[in-house]
């Protein structure tokens, strides 16, 4: 797979905007991405050092439009953490295009 399509996009709310700055970033990935891809991943898409990921399948919910029900669909969540402080001159020590 590519990196492109590993991280499908940034989970922006308020807990994940706080947890920015010790270094931890949140993303939707591919369901079948492994932790090792999804850090591989993240290395080359924003030239920073990962130091751990932990991941999470998220259940879709039960909505309903008047009288039909439905399902939105699952989904896997993945919570990055960087090196805020890298030794080598080649990280990066954030990730500018998360929305800040």
């Amino acid at each position: 797979m590519l990196p492109e399509d590993i991280i499908i996009k940034p989970i922006i709310t308020e807990k994940s905007t706080m947890e920015i700055q010790s270094g931890k970033y949140t993303f939707e990935v591919a369901k079948k991405a492994g932790k090792i891809q999804i850090a591989t991943a993240v290395e080359k898409l924003f030239e920073v050092k990962v130091l751990k990921v932990n991941t999470m399948n998220v259940k879709g919910k039960e909505k309903r439009v008047g009288v039909h029900t439905g399902k939105t669909p699952d989904w896997k969540k993945a919570i990055i953490t960087i090196d805020t402080n890298p030794t080598d001159k080649k990280y990066k020590d954030s990730i500018e295009a998360f929305g800040a």
